[in-house]
């Protein structure tokens, strides 16, 4: 029942609601504009990579070119920072498939689960019977009679699955959140500082999104995966470790292989996308598949190419990084 296709390379397109059986190069311009360099490949080579490189970003991630700007990051430093408004949307993966339909349903019909105590769960029919003995004799998210999965069908019965005091009416469901309810990704706009000013001392990650994939995508704190039990619920994820908030949109919460979007000369693991304090987050393991033993508490460490970058933990964990090493730029409401 352990997750085996987190590192998938071929994703099921986003599920249809139902409760039936499974058959179903950057250059900077005089007016400080950045042109992120088009990947048709969805992949591109990085030899050196010190700070953030808005040409790493997948051609279709962004709403807007990149521009920059003075700012105030979170220490007081005034500085300059990248403006990026991204998408919202993953451009080189697809989104779902959430929630099996029915208990006979494989792990291709649904997506995770992970609670942060170690595992890490295909969302089958399998799973859905299990959740009894996992979380207590209260969970039934099926029809004993049928088999039929209770899922969340629409974007009311998402938004009141979703919220802190649950419905009692979808308290043991599968909540199923479709982009669509957001019509489509939702775009932020993240400061992030050109050049990264490191901290004595860190800064916890606390409830903020931490930063941004260069597939267009949030990376999000670490999932309120208590809370969401505590109401007899599952809001999954998809295999890519994202699912979609009714009000911000499709997110990650963890890193499963979809994001690794440079080729590293060296071996090393594949560049992710970047933090709010500008330094730049990559895979948890290299090449040889081996994780890096030398990480800090923040999960970061620094080499000759790439200077100090974080690690993702992995999506067992439900978190990304540890802390925030430099100062934070910041989210801006618009």
């Amino acid at each position: 029942m352990t997750k085996s296709k987190v590192s998938l390379s071929i994703l099921a397109i986003i599920s249809i609601f139902t409760l039936t059986a499974c058959n179903e190069s950057s250059s900077q311009s005089e007016d400080n504009t950045l042109v992120a360099a088009d990947s048709d490949d969805q992949s591109v080579e990085s030899s050196t990579n010190i700070g953030l490189q808005p040409a790493l970003f997948i051609d279709g991630a962004l709403a807007d070119e990149i521009t920059t700007q003075t700012c105030t990051l979170s220490g007081g430093s005034e500085t300059t920072c990248y403006r990026i408004t991204i998408k919202g949307e993953p451009t080189s993966a697809s989104i779902g498939p959430f929630c099996p339909p029915h208990i006979t349903c494989d792990d291709t019909e649904g997506g995770i689960w992970f609670d942060g105590n170690g595992e890490i769960y295909s969302v089958d029919g399998e799973f859905i019977q299990s959740l009894s003995s996992l979380y207590g004799s209260d969970w039934q998210l099926y029809d004993p009679e049928t088999g039929n999965v209770k899922i969340t069908d629409s974007q009311i019965a998402c938004e009141a699955a979703a919220r802190p005091d649950v419905d009692p009416e979808y308290q043991n469901h599968c909540v199923e959140r479709s982009i669509e309810y957001t019509n489509g990704g939702v775009e932020q706009t993240f400061l992030i500082p050109v050049e990264p000013v490191s901290m004595s001392n860190a800064n916890a990650i606390g409830h903020d999104n931490i930063g941004v994939t260069l597939n267009g995508v949030v990376l999000a704190p670490p999932a309120p995966v208590q809370a969401i039990l505590a109401a007899n619920t599952i809001a999954a994820f998809d295999d890519c470790g994202g699912h979609v908030n009714p009000f911000e949109g499709y997110h990650y919460h963890a890193a499963t292989g979809c994001t690794e979007e440079t080729i590293e000369a060296d071996g090393h693991a594949g560049l992710i996308g970047y933090a709010i304090d500008g330094y730049a987050i990559y895979a948890m393991r290299n090449a040889q598949g081996d994780e890096d033993e030398d990480l800090d508490e923040c999960r970061g460490h620094s080499d000759e190419t790439r200077g100090y970058h974080y690690h993702a933990a992995s999506a067992a964990e439900n978190m990304f990084i540890g802390c925030f090493k430099g100062e934070q730029g910041e989210i801006i409401e618009e």
